[in-house]
């Protein structure tokens, strides 16, 4: 048997179905829809300001990461 014709006829069947309805909240036709009203957040929310600072000399910061002595 030719498996030839029955793709093809498969193939012409799969076109005349129409594309799936893929529907993931309310319909947007819909105007009763209750809508959130639009608020404004500034892009830079919740980001820390890091601005310029006086280096430190080497020995200062060296000092301030080493451990402690005594074990504490």
């Amino acid at each position: 048997m030719n498996p030839v014709p029955l793709v093809f006829t498969a193939i012409l069947l799969s076109a005349c179905a129409g594309p799936p309805t893929i529907v993931g909240g309310a319909d947007p036709s819909n105007a009763d829809v209750s809508v959130p009203p639009v608020r404004y957040v500034p892009v830079t929310a919740g980001t820390a300001d890091h601005g310029v600072v006086s280096p430190r000399s080497w020995i200062e910061q060296n000092k301030s990461v080493t451990p402690k002595r005594g074990g504490e």
